[in-house]
């Protein structure tokens, strides 16, 4: 049977009604779950135990980006599929169906998988220091066919303050795309716009009816599409969002014992991580903590238990054993409370903050940035700031686009937990397969492939 699975992000129970018809219909027709979210509940390591079946302890994604202790490096939003460890679905698939294919669109760790058909937002880097927004496509010709015939990826809409429903048409529109010249046994589509709204404004902010309804429009017409070609449809979400109200800087904190190692870069304050005692990789509602220096280790889970806003503190080993999620992890793992989240600033006068932190820059910084989503409110003339920096670029001048706002208190959503109201747990919609988490979404996907369920 073929099959394609809609990953709507941000997608819970608590959101279905009538802002969604199409999607809360589709729901009452084939069926409704929710489940357990992964831990931690963040885009990769929810993908990559999809994917797998497996929880962290075995594929080692720990969160959307950690620290490499060998290059001592944080490293953020990677792309090769050879991270993530274990065998994936589409392997799993292919030893079973003769002439099966799989399309994974959007998806995360999507670069050199053995995945038939993918593609994946990947900026050109000139060696002058462009930035240039492109698409990165298996097999690789398909990237000019398909921009030939849908125009470039808005990546803008993608990511960053303008990030918006036109990135999620623009996929749907390349599902299609795939489908009408490949028809591939299996299609993996990602539908990333509520998360934007949803991080930003919050789950309850009063925009977030329209939002639903524009990312209900896209999905409705997206199963229309593939029914009527004879593709069952199956959505599922990586997360819910929970509404926050407090960020927690952990690493200022840090800075205050003592533990953090500074480094003036022209008048720009930066983190030497391999050369601090201990330091914080923030990712949403979740932070792992790196102890270099094996002396503090107890005094740092003094101050963590101690610190107003953390839920709880993990130890890896504990909770997986030995392994590559070990392997990766912080020496500690942070909680935030439900209503929280951790930021990875380091600076105590915004005036030194790293040249970085008021950009889009999701590779430099070592910590997710939600205010990414943001223009600073405190600009008098942002448009006339980001018209100069694209003026700049068209000369050929290098420059940073300063619009991001370092407040962290505007950004009203967040994911992490895994222990959330069942009301913002990811939801599974259009499988009988019985599922408790992650892990068991991903044989819910080989099920209905091969026609068990």
């Amino acid at each position: 049977m073929r099959l394609a699975v809609l990953n709507i992000v941000g997608l819970s129970e608590s959101l279905l009604g009538p802002h969604l018809p199409g999607l809360t219909a589709f729901a009452g027709k084939h069926g409704l779950q929710s489940y357990a979210p992964a831990f931690p509940a963040v885009t990769c390591t929810a993908q990559s135990s999809i994917v797998t079946g497996t929880p962290p302890a075995h594929h080692g994604i720990v969160a959307n980006g950690w620290y490499d202790r060998e290059s001592a490096e944080v490293r953020f939003w990677k792309q090769s599929n050879h991270i993530v460890r274990g065998e994936k679905l589409w392997d799993k698939l292919r030893r079973e169906i003769p002439g099966f294919t799989c399309a994974k669109l959007f998806w995360w760790y999507n670069m050199h998988s053995s995945a038939d058909f993918s593609i994946t937002p990947r900026p050109l880097y000139p060696a002058d220091g462009r930035k240039v927004f492109d698409v990165h496509t298996q097999p690789m010709p398909m990237r000019d066919e398909l921009k030939r015939d849908l125009g470039e990826f808005p990546f803008r809409a993608f990511w960053g303050p303008a990030a918006g429903i036109e990135s999620s048409e623009w996929i749907a529109a390349s599902a299609k795309w795939v489908e009408e010249k490949h028809s591939p046994t299996l299609s993996l589509v990602y539908l990333p716009h509520l998360d934007y709204p949803l991080q930003k404004d919050g789950p309850l902010a009063p925009n977030i009816p329209a939002e639903l309804e524009k990312i209900d429009r896209v999905a409705t017409d997206l199963i229309r599409f593939y029914e009527s070609r004879g593709v069952r449809v199956i959505i599922l979400s990586e997360y819910g969002i929970s509404p926050v109200t407090r960020p927690i800087h952990l690493n200022r904190l840090f800075r205050d014992k003592g533990w953090l190692l500074l480094k003036d870069e022209l008048g720009r304050e930066t983190l030497d991580y391999g050369g601090s005692r201990a330091f914080a990789v923030a990712d949403h509602q979740i932070a792992h903590v790196y102890v270099n220096d094996p002396s503090i280790l107890d005094e740092v889970r003094s101050l963590l238990v101690n610190t107003p806003g953390i839920d709880e503190i993990r130890v890896p080993r504990d909770s997986w054993g030995s392994g590559p999620g070990t392997e990766r992890a912080g020496d500690f793992i942070a909680i935030a409370v439900p209503d929280a989240w951790f930021t990875y600033y380091f600076w105590q006068n915004d005036a030194v903050a790293p040249d970085f932190a008021r950009t889009i820059d999701i590779h430099r910084k070592p910590g997710y940035d939600p205010c990414e989503l943001f223009i600073d409110p405190t600009l008098k003339l942002p448009q006339l700031e980001i018209a100069g920096f694209l003026l700049k670029k068209k000369l050929g001048l290098r420059g940073l686009l300063e619009v991001i706002p370092l407040d962290a208190t505007l950004v009203k959503g967040s994911h992490g937990r895994d222990h959330v109201a069942a009301s913002e747990r990811p939801v599974l919609l259009g499988s009988r397969h019985p599922v408790s988490s992650a892990e068991d979404v991903h044989q819910a996907i080989i099920d209905a492939v091969v026609g068990i369920s």
